[in-house]
């Protein structure tokens, strides 16, 4: 017996060690990594810098890939769909991991079971701005502005059931101001129109927004956090015009559910050291972005809570997607 025993077990230990080998040696190929919007927004931005740190200490290329569409569902959707082995990851969002479940009538994966967290990347303001041929000067201006005349100011967002899409749906209900939505799909192409003056208005993740801004090509009108941020001292809070107003958002990699927990964890902890280098931290610092960092446990509660907290701004805006 003790004989059949020891056979046994070490034939259970042969068949279990590739695939423990292949988790230590993980990536031993290129890396998925997709943003599931256009190129040019602050996913597509936070992504890059991270997919270039990952590559760095991998030594195997994380090849970014914008799969825009359907407000970040397109993409999500598919690496819902893929392969649970770490070699699809994805940039999320609060609209891919929080808010279109509320939005969408159907939606083509469930954002709390087909995704593992990886970690909690950054923390960014949001920012309304406008073009200067608007001629509003400030968030009173414009508030001023579209209730004199109802539905003359187009605001751009990066999509259906983005924080850019909410935020201004929050300030529309709070405001009780008419304004007309133009979703493109991802913060470039909303800006490039914004910037053609194509369309008035847009809140916008503040990294996407930040170089304008600075060039005068667009005008900062507020910030959608509770605190002036350090990257536009001068710009106020809509809070200060719209008490109680607040929305943020936030970025997160996820791979597929069922990806070999060593696998998240190897991804964890080199995400970790990323965030803490001092260029990363400078190159968010510029954009307006506060790393974050933690446990992919830390992430699922930090999700959790937000998904909470978007389903009761959905409801009370009334926003919906067909």
């Amino acid at each position: 017996m003790t004989r059949w025993f020891t056979v046994l077990a070490a034939l259970a230990l042969s068949l279990a060690s590739p695939l423990s080998r292949a988790q230590a040696d993980y990536p031993t190929k290129p890396v998925r990594f997709v943003v599931p919007f256009a190129p040019g927004g602050t996913t597509d931005i936070l992504a890059r810098i991270m997919a270039e740190h990952y590559t760095q200490a991998f030594k195997q290329t994380f090849i970014v890939d914008n799969r825009a569409g359907a407000g970040g569902n397109l993409g999500a959707a598919e690496v819902a769909k893929a392969a649970p082995d770490g070699y699809t990851i994805m940039m999320g969002t609060p609209g891919t991991q929080s808010i279109n479940q509320f939005l969408y009538a159907t939606m083509p994966y469930n954002p709390e079971k087909d995704f593992a967290p990886v970690i909690y990347v950054a923390r960014v303001p949001n920012v309304l701005v406008v073009h200067p041929s608007l001629g509003v000067k400030s968030l009173k201006e414009l508030i001023d502005r579209a209730r004199a005349k109802p539905g003359s100011i187009n605001f751009a967002t990066p999509g259906n059931g983005t924080t850019g899409h909410l935020s201004t749906e929050l300030l529309k209900s709070m405001t009780k101001i008419d304004l007309v939505h133009v979703p493109y799909k991802g913060s470039g192409p909303a800006l490039q129109d914004l910037l053609a003056g194509q369309v008035q208005m847009t809140i916008d993740n503040l990294p996407s927004a930040m170089s304008f801004i600075k060039a005068g090509k667009l005008v900062a009108l507020g910030v959608t956090t509770s605190q002036r941020v350090a990257a536009l001292p001068d710009v106020p809070t809509i809070a200060s015009v719209v008490p109680g107003y607040e929305a943020s958002s936030w970025f997160v990699i996820v791979a597929p559910a069922a990806t070999p927990e060593p696998i998240v964890a190897k991804l964890n902890a080199e995400g970790n050291r990323i965030l803490k280098k001092p260029e990363v931290r400078e190159r968010f610092a510029q954009l307006g972005a506060d790393p974050i960092g933690g446990t992919p446990q830390d992430l699922a509660k930090h999700m959790a809570a937000e998904t909470a907290k978007w389903k009761e701004v959905v409801r009370v805006s009334g926003a919906k997607v067909d």
